[in-house]
């Protein structure tokens, strides 16, 4: 197939200078899969002159229906491409990541790949994604998943935020202390809160002193407690990926500058076998532009 391709795109070109520019080899190369084909085939494909190559009678009558089979075979992979796109994409993601931050971002992924149809599998669990049919999943975690393909989404930290209204009152959040007068919101990771900073941790990052970092209500969807802040029941401790468009529309605010690093990361992962897939591919190029935008 390499001798083909090299003897088509120097008959096209009547150049291995050219030929050899647009199959991103060197010339000598180029010459050297030429020569393979000839031996292959018993006859001289071309004649070399002053000025360059020339089809010999036989490159001459091979040249057109080479040409005209690469091209059925580019026509081919296009429609199975094609194909592929208009397969149903299911997405397998946390439910608070994707309410917060992949759903509003869906619009986006329309207008750069209209015929790509998504679905979205809201999981707080990690799931089997031979098993269950996922063809990419989101995940928050250390980032080692043996037999899958794995790609470093984004960081996060934890930081509190609140209503608008509690900056204000019979007890402003001027200074971390300040805490000590507010109703706590806390998000309990689904496994545990391996990884996943809680108030104690935040408390300690801030130096603020008299304020109890287990009492107030807890959320097993993060998604719920920054639904609760919202509605000024107290300070939720969430991840900054999940609030940003709250606090950019102002409905929420950050009272403090504070936040902590959060142990693992977001990953995109699917099976190796299908990362290559033309579906696969956009979403999984798609999602890591937008990281990057955010």
């Amino acid at each position: 197939m390499n001798a083909l391709r090299a003897f088509e795109a120097a008959g096209r070109h009547l150049s291995l200078t050219r030929a050899a520019e647009e199959l991103h080899v060197t010339p000598a190369a180029v010459s050297h899969q030429v020569k393979t084909l000839e031996e292959a085939l018993g006859v001289k494909l071309f004649r070399r002159v002053s000025r360059g190559l020339v089809l010999s009678d036989a490159g001459q009558a091979f040249l057109p229906t080479l040409s005209e089979s690469f091209d059925r075979l580019a026509e081919g992979v296009e429609r199975v491409r094609r194909v592929d796109l208009q397969r149903p994409l299911t997405v397998s993601v946390a439910p608070s990541f994707g309410a917060k931050w992949l759903v509003p971002r869906l619009e986006r992924l329309r207008e750069a790949h209209p015929d790509l149809e998504v679905r979205i599998d809201a999981n707080p669990k990690m799931v089997d994604l031979e098993r269950e049919d996922i063809d990419v999943a989101i995940r928050y975690g250390p980032g080692n998943y043996p037999g899958l393909h794995v790609e470093r989404l984004m960081d996060d930290e934890a930081t509190p935020v609140c209503a608008p209204e509690l900056m204000s009152g019979p007890h402003p959040l001027r200074e971390p202390s300040d805490l000590a007068h507010h109703v706590l919101l806390h998000h309990e990771n689904p496994e545990g809160s391996r990884g996943y900073p809680d108030w104690r941790m935040w408390l300690l990052a801030a130096k603020a002193e008299g304020v109890n970092p287990t009492r107030g209500p807890r959320f097993t969807l993060a998604s719920m407690a920054v639904q609760a802040a919202q509605d000024g029941q107290g300070v939720a401790l969430v991840g900054r990926v999940l609030v940003e468009r709250d606090v950019a529309s102002g409905r929420l605010v950050q009272p403090f500058a504070v936040g902590v690093p959060m142990r693992f990361a977001y990953w995109v992962v699917c099976p190796e076998r299908s990362a290559s897939l033309p579906r696969i591919k956009a979403f999984r190029e798609w999602l890591l532009e937008e990281a990057a935008r955010h």
